[in-house]
């Protein structure tokens, strides 16, 4: 059970070692103990991991219960809701890869025998999981929990409720004091975004990998069972210790499919493409863009959840969490309940005694009457996409869009003019320059499509971009195009004007221009200069993969 840190702390020459540790706290009986890190991701910065502290504190008292001796460290986090629309979103999922890298260095140069890594907001989630998986030491995953929503005018509000009212306000369908009301409203707390954003998407994602407990994902930020939870994963932590259970034994090509049918199944965030297949490389498993079009085709979307739906992730709480949803995936052979995860028992076996959901509930459909027929996540080809793109097609945006481009160098360009009035409907509005390497970083685009909600133009525009959307996203929209424009991808060659074609059913998006003059763009475009001459986004260009390959830096 002591397999790294007696390596730091056993015999005469590491009296130096124990001398530091002892000033932290340790005594003679905690070197004979196997040193257990608590990873914890809390930060003042967001609601989402305000409380995370509170539940690091619960696993180490628990971890110094059970035999071990808990090491508590930290790491950052940025905020995507807070640096949504700004310059500061580069630096969101350039945070996943400086997270995973930070947990790996104090894990590994402190020799810790194995950790519980806690995460409440959308990169440092799958970041702790990149972590566990890149170290493959005896690990456990914690989910800080959902926020509970807010409320205005006896309505159920959230984040998203208001980036979509200053699109209102900037169409004169609300005024400036009910804009105020709803900021004002619509965060009442701890906890992650409340619908099926990327960060519950990713916390249920993880749950049916197996690296978390059941419905781990599904538990409020702020209720006892959280802190039940906590407990019971620092329990299982220390049998897998013991055991010698890690990650890479729990994370296979089955359960990574797992993960897939389950985000498929709850209309989950396109991020979590961008991330299982980062997640995956970390686990040296092969997983590309065909894996979600296969899993695609067969997992109907059954989940009536925000943003495309009408419930909050505080309501699937309310009726079961995931379970009863996993377990009747798993007895339809939609998913494979084979799968170890880190309870030690396989997936089926954590769900055989979980109830099925309350009969008159509507927020998870039938399997006989579901939301969607396949899976929302739909991967594009065609020859602006080469290498794919993803598009999130809820059913109710229809599946085909055929209109003009505007073309946009940036996000901010882009949004100025959805704010001022000037875009019209039938228009393909084109941000380009903001993927992995032209962002640098990738930023989320929550503001212009929760603009062009709230200003009404949903149903009558679409937005493609090499950049990629926030969970809070809807809409015909399309991210995440392969390769991207700054690297000389086909993006780059489209002009104001130019006919655009979107099929969901086809599974393409087009550029409507004859080969020839495609050709001729391509002799004259010129790759584009990175945007930062130095620190982590300049970095971070120079090593990050495109994003049809998860954007990492390793």
């Amino acid at each position: 059970m002591r397999k790294y840190s007696s390596k730091l702390v056993d015999g005469k020459d590491r009296a130096p070692s124990r001398s530091m540790l002892r000033a932290v706290g340790f005594n003679d009986k905690d070197f004979l103990k196997p040193q257990v890190g608590i990873a914890s991701t809390w930060s003042m910065v967001t609601p989402c991991n305000m409380h995370i502290n509170d539940l690091a504190k619960v696993a180490t008292k628990a971890i110094d219960s059970n035999g071990g001796k808990a090491v508590n460290f930290n790491t950052i986090t940025i905020s995507d809701g807070i640096s949504m629309g700004s310059d500061g979103m580069r630096y969101s999922l350039v945070s996943r890869e400086i997270i995973s890298d930070s947990i790996e260095a104090v894990v590994a140069g402190e020799g810790l025998d194995g950790f519980i890594s806690f995460g409440g907001c959308d990169k440092n989630m799958p970041a702790c999981v990149m972590a566990m998986l890149r170290l493959n030491r005896p690990s456990v995953f914690v989910y800080g929990g959902t926020i509970l929503p807010g409320t205005y005018r006896n309505k159920k509000i959230d984040i998203v409720s208001v980036f979509e009212a200053v699109g209102k306000n900037a169409n004169g369908d609300m005024d400036d004091k009910e804009l105020m009301q709803i900021e004002k409203k619509a965060i009442p707390g701890p906890g992650s975004c409340g619908g099926m954003y990327t960060a519950n998407t990713m916390a249920c994602a993880i749950e049916a990998m197996g690296l978390s407990l059941t419905n781990s994902s599904a538990q409020t930020a702020i209720s006892r069972s959280k802190s039940t939870d906590t407990k019971n994963a620092s329990i299982a932590l220390m049998s897998c210790i013991k055991k010698d259970l890690k990650p890479r034994d729990i994370v296979t090509k089955k359960s990574l499919e797992n993960a897939i049918t389950i985000v498929m199944a709850l209309g989950g965030s396109t991020n979590a493409v961008l991330h299982l297949l980062a997640i995956a490389k970390e686990a040296k498993l092969n997983l590309s863009l065909r894996d979600f079009e296969r899993i695609g085709k067969k997992t109907p979307v059954l989940a009536d959840l925000k943003p495309s739906g009408k419930y909050s992730m505080a309501e699937l709480v309310s009726i079961g969490g995931v379970a009863p949803l996993m377990k009747t995936l798993v007895n339809k052979k939609l998913m494979h309940g084979d799968c170890l995860t880190v309870s030690g028992k396989t997936l089926a076996q954590n769900l055989k005694n979980i109830k099925p959901y309350p009969s008159k509930q509507k927020i998870i459909m039938p399997l006989t009457s579901p939301v969607k027929k396949d899976g929302h996540l739909i991967i594009l080809r065609g020859n602006i996409a080469p290498d794919g793109a993803v598009a999130k097609i809820s059913g109710k945006e229809g599946t085909y869009f055929k209109g003009k481009a505007k073309v946009f160098e940036s996000e901010e360009q882009c949004l100025k003019t959805i704010l001022s009035g000037k875009i019209s409907k039938g228009t393909v509005i084109v941000i380009r320059n903001e993927g992995p390497v032209g962002g640098p970083g990738m930023r989320e685009m929550l503001s212009p499509t929760s603009a062009i909600m709230g200003q009404g133009l949903g149903d009558h525009v679409a937005l493609i971009t090499d950049g990629r959307f926030s969970g809070g996203s809807h809409g015909f929209v399309v991210g995440h195009i392969a390769p991207e424009a700054a690297i000389g991808g086909r993006l780059a060659l489209i002009k104001n004007g130019d006919e655009i074609e979107i099929c969901a059913v086809k599974k393409e998006i087009n550029l409507l221009t004859s080969k020839t003059e495609i050709s001729l763009r391509l002799k004259k475009l010129k790759n584009k200069n990175v945007k930062h001459t130095n620190g982590a986004l300049t970095k971070y260009a120079r090593l990050v993969s495109q994003a049809n390959t998860g954007a990492t830096t390793t």
